[in-house]
């Protein structure tokens, strides 16, 4: 239950019964795993919310967020839900917070970059179950001002959307808000909160403080006894540590969390091939122990060998990202230094490269043989006719090889 909490903070009634009814039941262990990372669990009639510390790594966060105006538009729907009434038409719901967003001086276009927006910030408040969809679908606001759709708004999660609080005022000081609702004097707490929250805690990134903890207290009494109330498993070694989930412990990989690696994918097949190459030939360097680095042409250059050896198409990679390494470099870069496998060392200077580091435990994982399908071999005419008499002998029917090709395409 753990697990589901940190993967998904907003439990509410009608949709995860299953998971409420389990937190109930546990509630007295959940709230004291919970406090030893200094996280608040809010526990309603119909809605059970974990307020979450701020993200560990706040760059890595935001890269695969929503859009910067998806969430202006998430709070300026939320400052206008709260003056609506429990059922509403979504047209005078949005009217109300472009009337917020006037008064907040923010502009208000009407172009299709701000529809798509609010319609993703309405999809963000459906998920936390803030609103409902009654009757039609939010998307239709893409294409009609006045669309046919009827909300339900829940006035009293309203009061949950903002986990974390500063004194600072986060429109004329944003970096002093940020740092006040980041800030977390005890280093035990920190590391507690980075082993549960991100892939893996490197050495080389703790201060003296955190280090000490990760020497002594890692193993003992803080740490693995951490891991096992969160079913994970701790992996210790000089570079750093790992809260791990254990194989045997999940069936599908979204139960992992919005990023899983590996998994299936052209981003992160070509992710996990691109490891396995910086483990062969990538450089080590004297002050970065178990790192190795790569240029970033030399990691293009890569892809770009990669992306020939298995083509688009059937049963091969997606064709936007075969004809275009760059953007397949980008989306790579994205998902590696997102999971904290990879740091990219900017261009320092004249003369320089930039240098893709990758993490030592990149070195876990076996990369997969770089290998294409074998393409099926046809059927002779023989062999179809012998398979013809075979099924009519039978009483069915045989499929040739075209019907086979539809068969597979349509699976």
């Amino acid at each position: 239950m753990l697990r589901l909490l940190a993967l998904r903070p907003w439990l509410v009634a009608g949709r995860d019964d299953e998971a409420i009814a389990k937190v109930r039941r546990n509630i007295t262990e959940i709230r004291a795993a919970l406090a030893r990372l200094g996280w608040a669990l809010v526990v309603e009639r119909d809605l059970v919310r974990l307020r979450k510390s701020a993200p560990v790594r706040r760059t890595a966060w935001a890269a695969s967020a929503p859009t910067p105006l998806a969430c202006t538009w998430f709070f300026l729907l939320v400052s206008a839900a709260e003056a609506m009434p429990p059922a509403v038409a979504l047209g005078k719901l949005v009217t109300a917070a472009k009337s917020a967003a006037a008064e907040a001086g923010v502009e208000v276009t009407g172009d299709i970059t701000e529809r798509r927006a609010i319609v993703q910030a309405l999809k963000l408040l459906d998920e936390r179950g803030v609103i409902e969809q009654v009757d039609g679908d939010v998307g239709d606001f893409i294409t009609d001002d006045e669309p046919p759709v009827l909300l339900a708004l829940h006035h009293t999660r309203l009061l949950h959307v903002v986990a974390n609080f500063g004194a600072a005022d986060p429109v004329t000081d944003p970096s002093g808000w940020l740092r006040q609702v980041e800030a977390e004097p005890d280093a035990g707490r920190r590391m507690r909160r980075r082993l549960i929250d991100d892939t893996v805690v490197h050495t080389a990134d703790l201060n003296e403080a955190e280090a000490d903890w990760l020497r002594r207290r890692v193993r003992g009494d803080d740490g693995e006894q951490l891991a096992k109330a969160f079913g994970l498993h701790l992996e210790r070694r000089a570079e750093g540590a790992a809260f791990v989930v254990p194989d045997d412990a999940f069936r599908y990989d979204r139960e992992l969390g919005p990023a899983p690696f590996p998994s299936s994918g052209t981003v992160p097949h070509t992710a996990l091939l691109l490891c396995g190459h910086a483990q062969v030939t990538g450089k080590a360097a004297d002050d970065r122990a178990g790192w190795l680095h790569l240029t970033e042409d030399a990691v293009l250059t890569h892809l770009a060998v990669l992306a020939a050896h298995f083509g688009p198409g059937r049963g091969g990679w997606r064709a936007e990202l075969v004809e275009n390494q760059a953007l397949l470099l980008a989306e790579v870069r994205s998902l590696l230094t997102g999971l904290d496998l990879v740091y990219v060392q900017p261009v320092t200077g004249q003369g320089t490269e930039a240098l893709w580091w990758f993490s030592p435990a990149t070195a876990r994982w076996a990369a997969p043989a770089e290998t294409t399908p074998k393409p099926r071999r046809r059927r002779s005419d023989d062999e179809q006719l012998q398979l013809a008499d075979a099924a009519e002998a039978a009483g069915g029917d045989v499929q040739n090889d075209e019907q086979d090709d539809d068969a597979e395409d349509a699976s």
